[in-house]
C-alpha cells in the first residue's frame, strides 16, 4: 500500500555547512552522487546515500527520480519589493529619479485590494519559476498590499518576510502615511501575520529620506516591544541620496548614524546597498551585527556603484544578496549571482561559484538568522528544494559536455542560468506549479 505521508527524492545533492574557501574546502559542503532526500509532513526527514536511505524507508513510499539534475535548498533571496513588479525594465536615470517617475505612481494601486491580489500571484509565480522558496520584501504603504502578500504565501505554504513600508514625507500625498498611523498599521499587521503559519513580519521604514524622524522613533518602538522581528530599509545607494539625507538629518554623523539614533540596528537588522560606506559606519554595522545586502542588478541598473564585498566581510559585517526587483533586473538569483561576480571582478575579488550557492542558500538563511528553518538539506528542516538542471538549453547543454567538475557545473548554472534551469521547485515538500497560466490577467 502507497505511503501517503512520505516522498523520496532521488538526485544529486548539494548542501553547505560554512561558506566554502573552495572546491578543496569540503568540510564546508557535502555533495552525493547519488543522494536522497526523504520528507514528511514538509520537513526533510532524512538525508544521504540513495543506497542507505531507499533501504531505511517503508514500502510504498513514493520515489521521485530526479537524476541526474542537481538538488539544492531553496534559493533565499533577502530584498525584494513586491509592489514593484511591474516596474522592473523601467527606463529612469538614477534612483531618486527611477523612484518618483515609476515606483510611486505603481505603488499608489496598492491602496485597491483585487490590484494588490492580481499582483501577488504573479509574483509568486515569478519566485517559484526561479527557483525562490523564501523572499524578504517590501510591501507598500497600504495594508491591504501586505493582506495580499501574506494571503498568497499562506496558499502556496511558503516561508515569506515582509512588511507595510512606512513613509511619512518626501513622497505622493496617496502614499504618506504618519508616523504615528504608520506605527498603528504596522502593529496590527504584525500581530496578525508575524507567526502565522510561516509568515514573518519585518518592520519597514523605507529609508532616511521618506522617514520623519517621529516616524524613525515609532519604527525603533516596534523593534524594541517586538525584538524577534527583522527590520530593513536602504542605505548609502547613491550619491544623490546620501547628499538629501545629510541635508534632512545634519547633526548626524553619518547616514547610518540616523538609523543607530533610534534604535534601529541590530542582528535582524537588514540594510539594502550599503556601497558608499564610511569607516565608522563599518564599525558601527560590525558592533551592532547589522546586514549589508548586497544588490547588484539594481546596482547596476541605477548606475548606484560597486559592492565592496570582501571590505565589509573583512571588517566582520555579515552579508546577504539580493535581487531587488524592480530596481533589479530579473527575479533570478542565478542572474543575480552572474551580475554579482562581475562587480566583484571589477574589484579584484573572485568569487569561488561554491561561495555563489553557498551565499543564495545557507548564507543568505544565516544572514536572517532563520539557519535552523532554511537553507539546508539537514534532517528535521523545512523541505524547500530546487532542481536544476545545467543544460537546459541547446547552448548549456553544449557547453555542459566539457564540464567534469561541480564546481564548472555550478558556474555554468550561475553564468548561463535562469528560469530555464530550473526543473522543479518545492516549498514545504510539495511541487510549485505556477498558478496563472502565462499571459493571464
Amino acid at each position: 500500500m502507497a505511503d501517503q505521508t512520505r516522498t523520496l527524492l532521488r538526485g544529486r545533492l548539494l548542501t553547505f555547512n560554512a561558506c566554502p574557501g573552495g572546491a578543496d574546502d569540503t568540510d564546508a559542503y557535502t555533495y552525493l552522487e547519488d543522494g536522497a532526500l526523504l520528507l514528511s509532513g514538509g520537513t526533510i526527514e532524512a538525508y544521504g546515500d540513495f543506497s542507505k536511505i531507499s533501504r531505511e524507508v517503508p514500502d510504498g513510499v513514493t520515489v521521485i527520480d530526479h537524476r541526474p539534475h542537481l538538488i539544492l535548498p531553496g534559493f533565499i533571496d533577502t530584498h525584494i519589493h513586491f509592489p514593484q513588479a511591474q516596474v522592473i525594465a523601467s527606463w529612469a536615470d538614477q534612483l531618486l529619479d527611477w523612484l518618483n517617475d515609476y515606483t510611486f505612481p505603481a505603488e499608489q494601486k496598492f491602496a485597491d485590494k483585487a490590484h494588490a491580489d492580481r499582483i501577488a500571484a504573479h509574483f509568486y509565480d515569478a519566485l517559484v519559476a526561479h527557483g525562490t522558496t523564501t523572499a524578504v520584501a517590501y510591501c507598500s504603504s497600504h495594508p491591504n498590499s501586505v493582506d495580499a502578500y501574506f494571503e498568497e504565501a499562506e496558499r502556496r505554504g511558503m516561508m515569506m518576510l515582509g512588511g507595510k513600508t512606512m513613509m511619512d514625507r518626501n513622497a505622493p500625498p496617496a502614499l504618506c502615511d504618519t508616523a504615528q498611523s504608520s506605527y498603528d498599521d504596522s502593529k496590527r499587521l504584525l500581530a496578525k501575520w508575524h507567526g502565522k503559519g510561516r509568515a514573518k513580519y519585518v518592520i519597514a521604514p523605507r529609508f532616511a529620506i521618506t522617514s520623519t524622524p517621529e516616524q524613525l522613533e515609532a519604527a525603533g518602538t516596534l523593534l524594541r516591544e517586538h525584538p524577534e522581528c527583522h527590520l530593513q530599509t536602504h542605505i548609502n545607494e547613491n550619491q544623490n541620496e546620501i547628499a538629501f539625507t545629510r541635508e534632512l538629518y545634519p547633526d548626524a554623523a553619518h547616514y547610518l548614524g540616523v538609523y543607530e539614533s533610534f534604535d534601529l540596528l541590530g542582528p535582524r537588522t537588514l540594510l539594502g546597498h550599503c556601497i558608499h560606506m564610511t569607516g565608522h559606519e563599518l564599525h558601527v554595522m560590525r558592533e551592532t551585527g547589522s546586514v549589508a545586502v548586497f544588490c547588484p542588478t539594481s546596482n547596476l541598473f541605477l548606475g548606484s556603484g560597486l559592492f565592496d564585498k570582501s571590505g565589509l566581510e573583512s571588517a566582520g559585517i555579515r552579508t546577504a544578496i539580493a535581487t531587488d526587483v524592480g530596481g533589479g533586473t530579473n527575479y533570478s538569483m542565478l542572474r543575480t549571482l552572474d551580475e554579482g561576480y562581475k562587480i566583484l571582478q571589477l574589484q579584484r575579488q573572485r568569487m569561488h561559484p561554491l561561495t555563489s550557492f553557498y551565499w543564495i542558500t545557507l548564507g543568505n538563511a544565516q544572514a536572517l538568522s532563520l539557519a535552523d528553518r532554511i537553507g539546508t538539506l539537514d534532517p528535521g528542516t523545512d523541505a524547500d528544494l530546487v532542481v536544476l538542471d545545467a543544460g537546459a538549453t541547446p547552448a548549456k547543454a553544449l557547453r555542459m559536455e566539457t564540464v567534469t567538475t561541480l564546481s564548472e557545473e555550478l558556474f555554468l548554472l550561475q553564468t548561463l542560468g535562469d528560469d530555464r534551469c530550473v526543473v522543479e521547485t518545492y516549498v514545504a515538500g510539495a511541487p510549485q506549479k505556477c498558478l496563472l497560466p502565462t499571459g493571464a490577467h
